[in-house]
């Protein structure tokens, strides 16, 4: 069989020894249509002008052609009628190209930067010379064009060099084309198609097609006298993505993708990107982030989208300088840092210096406080984080790193990044949730008694303290070191020891005559001081959940209804009887048991349920409600 014409070349190969696809395509497949902009737009800002002051302007378009203004078709298509899968993943993949190669018009997306130095040395072909670019990028896989100018190469966001796959990973055929114009206005077309070994007529072939002429053994483009999408005309580079995924066809997505990944680079214009009619650049982000067309604008609600966040807290803070010692260099970054209690999910966002985010930074157990960051560090902290990178440029991780010692390193690092972030999240916390003046919580005193109430509370339950009746209740299954305790406490007590009932409550006293003041309905009521291991408490945003355990006290539990207290306790344990108005702090209470609201009155919540012995209530927090007291809790039953 012969191949019907020329413009495709694949090496030939004595047999087939790979017959499955370039691993890394499906890598590149998972991250979608937002990865694919990503590695374009990462790879203009890399090949900007240097002695330039204007942005790097990147035109990306959705649209449709009709197939046979895909340059090369024809032999394409005999080349997949070829294929033959060996397993059910490559059988599966070749039935869906088949079926895609045949539509008449297909889909396509194309980026094209202006303000870029394009490919060098185009005319030359496959020179195999580091001057010439256009033959590393067109006809080397897993290598990228390093600049002489280190500092600039520390700023490039590409380094693994498999990053020119992503493309080909968005297109149904595996198939991208590549204009270029060079500073000469020489334009040419190149291309390249991923596909699997084969065999065509009596040859065998590699996997990997290059759109190009064959001349001396070396393969050389094609001057560019194609269709309008591939044209090229202004000094740059502009890729072209036929039989583009239908999931990829999302123009709100690429939106979103620019203003996630490049939202510095565009707020420092360095970037202005086209998305068909829609222009990012410096002035319009702002109306972008703020659209809930694009992104969610709850702030209660960005649990795993954060770009709103990091455009305010980049544009509104001033960078604070956190310093890092590694090895004997000391790293330097800029933190620019937000505190908000409403925010859900706080988060770091890491940028490299040409404007890109890395990753969401999650501060080791500290996912959840109410922060957003932007970090960005300089040169040297850009060439440090490059070695961190994943292929996609999507975390800093030793993942990928082989050598033991840089492991160690890179370990090292990270955890001081976590320790150095982590200052400033507390130091942030403290201020915004300051100790009232009569309350020092952050006392050691307080520490050491929460210690020793805690080891009592193991030998002691609740403690009923209101009408003259002491009662103490023994939990079942507390360790041997509380029983001597126990045991001294009975040898004290003048008069014969009484054996405890079976439902672990000792009476101790009599109940006392009525007060003058006090009504015949408060004569009612018994008032039990719940010991701090019995109550659960979890704060959130504006909301507080509290859940008492009265299942070990069966005089308590078996009541239906009771009425919850409590008072303050400051760093030294004293208790602040009345001082904490429930009506100034809660606006309302849900009790969990039922659904039903709770009526709040200033010094108790009344009308709570208790179901199987416990207390469940969620409270809603007013915006003067400091998160920062202790409390005692009392129920009255």
């Amino acid at each position: 069989m012969n191949v019907v014409d020329n413009q495709w070349q694949f090496s030939k190969i004595p047999n087939i020894e790979e017959s499955n696809f370039n691993k890394i395509l499906e890598r590149f497949y998972s991250l979608g249509v937002a990865g694919l902009t990503r590695e374009n737009i990462q790879n203009s800002l890399d090949g900007r002008l240097t002695e330039s002051n204007q942005p790097v302007v990147v035109k990306i378009k959705l649209g449709k052609v009709n197939r046979q203004a895909i340059p090369g078709m024809n032999s394409i298509v005999q080349r997949i009628d070829s294929l033959e899968g060996r397993n059910g993943y490559t059988k599966e993949t070749i039935a869906h190209m088949k079926a895609s190669m045949i539509a008449e018009e297909v889909r396509y997306i194309s980026f094209e930067d202006s303000n870029t130095r394009g490919l060098t040395g185009a005319k030359y072909g496959q020179s195999n010379s580091k001057e010439h670019t256009w033959g590393i990028y067109a006809y080397n896989k897993g290598v990228h064009f390093e600049e002489k100018d280190e500092s600039f190469e520390a700023s490039r966001g590409g380094s693994h060099g498999v990053g020119k796959i992503a493309s080909n990973a968005a297109s149904d055929l595996h198939m991208m084309f590549f204009a270029n114009c060079d500073a000469e206005g020489e334009q040419h077309l190149g291309g390249t198609i991923q596909l699997i070994e084969h065999k065509l007529g009596d040859n065998y072939y590699r996997s990997t097609g290059y759109f190009a002429k064959l001349e001396d053994s070396k393969f050389m483009p094609f001057e560019n006298q194609y269709d309008q999408i591939f044209e090229k005309t202004t000094r740059g580079l502009k890729i072209v993505i036929p039989f583009l995924r239908n999931s990829f066809y999302r123009e709100d997505e690429i939106i979103r993708s620019v203003c996630d990944s490049f939202f510095v680079s565009i707020i420092e214009k360095k970037l202005v990107v086209h998305v068909n009619d829609l222009i990012i650049d410096a002035d319009s982000i702002d109306s972008i982030v703020t659209d809930s067309q694009f992104y969610v604008q709850e702030i209660e609600a960005m649990k795993k989208v954060f770009t709103p966040l990091y455009v305010k807290t980049y544009k509104t803070k001033q960078p604070r300088l956190i310093e890092i010692t590694h090895k004997n260099t000391v790293f330097k970054f800029n933190l620019y840092f937000n505190y908000d209690e409403r925010i859900p999910k706080g988060r770091v966002g890491i940028i490299r210096t040409i404007g890109m985010k890395i990753e969401d930074f999650a501060v080791k157990n500290n996912a959840t406080k109410p922060f957003n960051a932007v970090l960005i560090g300089g040169i040297v902290e850009d060439s440090y984080l490059k070695s961190l990178e994943n292929e996609s440029h999507t975390k800093i991780s030793s993942d990928d790193i082989k050598d033991p010692e840089l492991i160690k390193l890179a370990k090292k690092f990270i955890s001081n990044l976590n320790k150095e972030i982590l200052k400033v999240i507390d130091e942030e916390i403290r201020k915004h949730n300051p100790v009232d003046g009569k309350i020092n919580t952050s006392d050691l005193l307080y520490t050491m008694e929460l210690d020793f109430k805690e080891n009592l509370s193991q030998s002691f339950g609740t403690v009923k303290i209101k009408n003259g009746k002491n009662i103490v209740t023994s939990g079942e299954g507390d360790n041997s070191e509380t029983t001597p305790a126990k045991a001294k406490r009975q040898k004290r007590e003048n008069g014969p020891t009484r054996k405890p009932k079976e439902s672990g409550i000792r009476r101790k006293g009599k109940t006392r005559d009525k007060g003058e003041n006090e009504s015949a309905a408060e004569d009612q009521k018994d008032e039990y001081k719940i010991n701090p291991y019995r109550v659960e408490r979890l704060l959130l945003n504006d909301q507080e959940f509290i859940q008492v355990n009265l299942m070990d006290s069966p005089e308590v539990a078996k009541a239906k209804k009771c009425n919850l207290k409590f008072n303050i306790i400051d760093g030294m344990g004293k208790e602040y009887i009345g001082e904490f108005n429930m009506k100034e702090n809660y606006s309302n209470v849900i009790d969990k048991n039922n659904s039903n609201s709770c009526v709040i009155e200033s010094d108790a919540i009344k009308n709570v349920s208790i179901k199987n012995g416990l207390v469940n209530l969620q409270l809603a927090l007013k915006p003067k409600y400091n998160r920062s007291l202790k409390f005692i809790y009392y129920i009255e039953v």
